[in-house]
């Protein structure tokens, strides 16, 4: 009977679980279906501020949610173009929003790393592979102990 008890009370326990683990689901309403995929699109191209690389869309964080109702009421209430919004977002959350960001001075590190890193590592491959192997030659002394040690070796194999 304990056992029982022990069981019922580890599954009123566990049961909860899977609903602490569930998302909300944004529900909007749209005026036409040309709207939700703008909406749709929008919310896959930017980044959610607080995640690492997931998007809008993927993020069940507390500002992705935010940022999803701020897409749509800009989308449908304000009826602001896609470019509108882009604008919006970039000035308010900066080019982290952003997948894409523009060039300009303050992302030019951005884009010039990926560039810069590819030259190095061409020019160390190059230098790597054109780089003759170093012959050393051994000196009388070196040469004369290797014998010896040869020598011995052979005279060990036949006294076996």
């Amino acid at each position: 009977m304990v056992r029982l008890g022990s069981l019922l009370l580890i599954a009123l326990v566990l049961c909860p679980l899977p609903g602490l683990a569930a998302t909300p689901v944004d529900i909007y309403e749209f005026d036409s279906a040309e709207q939700e995929s703008r909406y749709r699109a929008l919310i896959d191209e930017f980044r959610c501020p607080k995640c690492l690389n997931t998007n809008l869309s993927g993020s069940d964080a507390p500002i992705a949610q935010d940022l999803r109702r701020t897409i749509h009421r800009l989308l449908v209430t304000d009826g602001r173009s896609d470019q509108e919004i882009r604008d919006f977002l970039q000035e308010r959350y900066g080019d982290f929003v952003l997948y894409d960001p523009p060039l300009k001075p303050g992302t030019w590190i951005l884009w010039g790393a990926p560039v810069f890193f590819l030259l190095i590592g061409a020019w160390v491959l190059f230098r790597v592979v054109r780089k003759p192997a170093q012959e050393t030659a051994l000196s009388e002394a070196e040469q004369e102990k290797i014998a010896e040690i040869i020598r011995q070796q052979r005279t060990e194999r036949g006294s076996q």
